[in-house]
């Protein structure tokens, strides 16, 4: 089977999806909205088009679905999986190519049908176009469902992480050593990961870590990533006067977290918008308790006070009372349970099995068999 998988760029989920599609003995194929020098696995053949540089717009869609229908024809895919919906999948949908598997992001459901129309509406063609929907959390599945998708033909589950490579021994070593090179060995260390965007809640955060700190000056914070609200997160911690008890890492390589995982006691996660996060799926695996906003997708990962707590999504008030509180947790414990929810339900070698399911089930039932 050929297969033509279609996405935004690369992040470390296409990587993952791309190594699956090399490795699932189908010939594989990567097409990305926006051009540029990226890593291929060996397998996979990258093709070549025009893109766009910047967010797709009205005026570029009727170019790109000529140039993808062109695109198709010689490549001849027996299947393609493309998303977010509101744009990859819904330029596979307008070029009329048959099976669609649409793939959904979090966001695209989560937030963007929500508060635009326009989004909403190009979400239901996809959709209406689509042989199946993957997406990996019931509450992406439920709105799925709300625009009007058959719940029978979505294949839901969460990406997963390599519980190989993040393990409470893995990280252990590492981070004690972490902790003891920045004079933080008897500090209580929050970590977070999440991208300095407006979607992911960092503001929040740092807010409530400046709050927290005022009481409690053992709080320490690693504070990776980076993205467009870098100068507004900044001033939080200048105008707080917090900036030597944060460590900022920038962007960090998948593979090296886990000595910021080893490092810390606490995994924050204040997202407002997400579908099953990945990073927190990795601290889990790594043994780390989590605090978590309590939108929908964090609370099918986070039982209170059983693998980590939950505080009101936006109210940075009620999580610095939530880190006040962390002398009193039972973190060893905490971090157990978290890590056998991991092996339970995000086992990236297992959960991949349901992918090629699904890719079967595409090709099935686009030529009228039964599943």
């Amino acid at each position: 089977m050929r297969i033509l998988y279609f996405t935004r760029a690369d992040s470390v989920h296409d990587q993952r999806f791309l190594a699956a599609l090399a490795e699932s003995g189908h010939e594989g194929f990567v097409l990305r909205l926006h051009p540029g020098e990226y890593p291929t696995p060996s397998g996979i053949k990258a093709l070549e088009w025009s893109g766009t540089k910047s967010q797709l717009t009205e005026n570029d869609i009727p170019r790109l679905t000529q140039e993808l229908s062109e695109l198709l024809k010689p490549v001849q895919p027996d299947l393609v999986l493309s998303g977010p919906l509101q744009d990859l999948a819904f330029l596979v949908a307008r070029t009329g190519f048959e099976p669609l598997l649409s793939m959904s992001w979090g966001f695209d459901l989560m937030h963007d049908v929500l508060v635009s129309p326009d989004a909403a509406e190009k979400a239901r063609f996809a959709l209406g176009h689509s042989a199946r929907l993957i997406t990996d959390a019931h509450c992406s599945a439920a709105q799925a469902v709300h625009l009007g998708f058959d719940p029978e033909k979505i294949c839901i589950f969460p990406w997963g992480v390599d519980l190989s490579h993040f393990t409470p021994a893995a990280v252990r070593v590492r981070g004690t050593v972490w902790r003891e090179r920045y004079g933080w060995g008897d500090k209580r260390v929050l970590l977070c990961l999440r991208s300095w965007e407006p979607n992911y809640g960092v503001d929040v955060l740092l807010r409530a870590f400046v709050e927290a700190v005022q009481k409690d000056d053992s709080l320490r914070l690693i504070l990776l990533s980076d993205g467009s609200q870098r100068d507004l997160l900044l001033s939080i911690l200048e105008e707080g006067n917090v900036t030597d008890k944060v460590f900022l890492g920038g962007r960090v390589p998948n593979q090296d977290l886990i000595t910021y995982f080893g490092a810390a006691d606490i995994y924050l996660t204040p997202s407002h918008v997400d579908g099953s996060s990945v990073s927190l799926m990795e601290a889990m695996a790594c043994g780390l308790p989590a605090i978590a906003s309590d939108i929908p997708a964090n609370a099918e990962w986070i039982a209170e006070g059983q693998s980590g707590w939950l505080f009101p999504d936006g109210n940075h008030h009620a999580l610095a009372e939530l880190l006040l509180q962390i002398p009193s947790f039972d973190l060893p414990t905490v971090g157990t349970r978290a890590r056998k929810v991991a092996e339970k339900r995000a086992d990236w070698r297992r959960n991949k099995q349901l992918l090629f399911l699904c890719w079967e089930q595409a090709m099935t039932s686009s030529k009228g068999g039964s599943l």
